[in-house]
């Protein structure tokens, strides 16, 4: 029976209640799969009596002596302070400890893969703590040397929408800088695997042009001509199936008629936005191209939930089920 670590979060936010909310309800659904709660035990414990559900759970250490289905690991030496407030410099150190070992755990062989609550990078950075996001954190720490963000979902008619970015989190001013013929046409090859990886009997892959409508030739910018129509020829010479440059603002249309099976977006909001449009609920982060599976919900800490019974565990779910997919053997 092969292990998935779940990460706590942020426990300032919604991430502890919709990482064992989500847990209640997957290990039900499923039984091959042990899931370990990675943070602060107490925490484990308050929420697991708030939702009626086994409050006393074994820890990952004693698991050649318990058997369970759900364990809980905690490597801080002392529980965290109670009652702290949102963004709390505790809460965001606790969890990028938490992130690393959970890492660390995968790297060892102990864990087939991790799914990451959420946390704030604002809260993250003002603790001290330099942090760009977990993805970027975990590649660094996997020494990674080609990683990419894709975002996944479907509309309530079964559309799936599957995008991976070029540049993550970057302020808009500096995404044309840091895009790279190589770059991009790694960003390419990995959203490829990522469908192979899924099962798609077809892994064609569209790519956003930077500018509107693509630079219209060179009129409104060069990066299409210069970088992404060379980093497109030099996909299609490794054997992928990816068109473009194409206009952003159609591109999306043409993956829900079933034109493409993947998006490339130049930068973060270009992909997101339509993402999260059609699946707010149940949308997933995968990082590719780690050596182990991570996934992760596509929102945020939702400090003004926090507390209140109010978070919705379904993106949540939805991560913990794409992780189950792809750290199981294909049979």
């Amino acid at each position: 029976m092969r292990a998935l670590g779940i990460t706590l979060g942020d426990i300032t936010g919604i991430g502890p209640e919709v990482a064992l909310r989500a847990v209640a309800r997957e290990v039900v659904a499923d039984e091959d799969t042990r899931y370990v709660l990675i943070g602060d035990n107490a925490v484990v414990r308050e929420l697991c009596g708030l939702l009626g559900v086994e409050a006393d759970l074994p820890r990952w250490n004693d698991r050649a002596e318990v058997a369970s289905r759900v364990y809980v690991h905690d490597p801080e030496t002392a529980p965290l302070p109670r009652d702290l407030p949102a963004g709390a410099p505790e809460a965001s150190l606790a969890a990028v400890r938490w992130l690393r070992e959970g890492a660390r755990l995968c790297l060892a062989g102990e864990l087939a893969g991790m799914v990451t609550a959420p946390v704030s990078k604002e809260a993250v950075l003002r603790s001290g703590q330099p942090f760009i996001g977990q993805t970027e954190f975990l590649s660094d720490l996997a020494a990674a040397p080609r990683t990419a963000m894709m975002l996944l979902g479907h509309d309530d008619r079964g559309r799936w929408l599957r995008v991976a970015l070029a540049t993550t989190h970057l302020p808009l001013k500096d995404v044309a800088a840091a895009l790279t013929v190589g770059g991009i046409a790694q960003t390419i090859e990995l959203a490829a695997e990522a469908c192979a990886r899924l099962g798609l009997g077809r892994r064609r892959i569209a790519v956003c042009g930077l500018n509107p409508h693509a630079g219209e030739g060179g009129r409104m910018g060069r990066e299409e001509l210069d970088i992404i129509a060379p980093a497109v020829a030099l996909a299609r010479s490794c054997g992928v199936d990816c068109h473009g440059p194409s206009a952003a603002d159609t591109v999306f249309h043409q993956v829900f008629r079933g034109d493409f099976d993947a998006v490339v977006a130049m930068y973060h909001d270009q992909g997101l936005v339509p993402l999260k449009m059609v699946a707010f609920d149940t949308g997933v982060n995968w990082t590719l191209g780690l050596p182990f599976v991570r996934t992760s919900p596509d929102h945020g800490t939702a400090y003004d939930l926090a507390g209140r019974g109010l978070a919705d565990p379904s993106s949540m779910e939805a991560a913990i089920r794409l992780a189950r997919q792809l750290i199981t053997p294909a049979v």
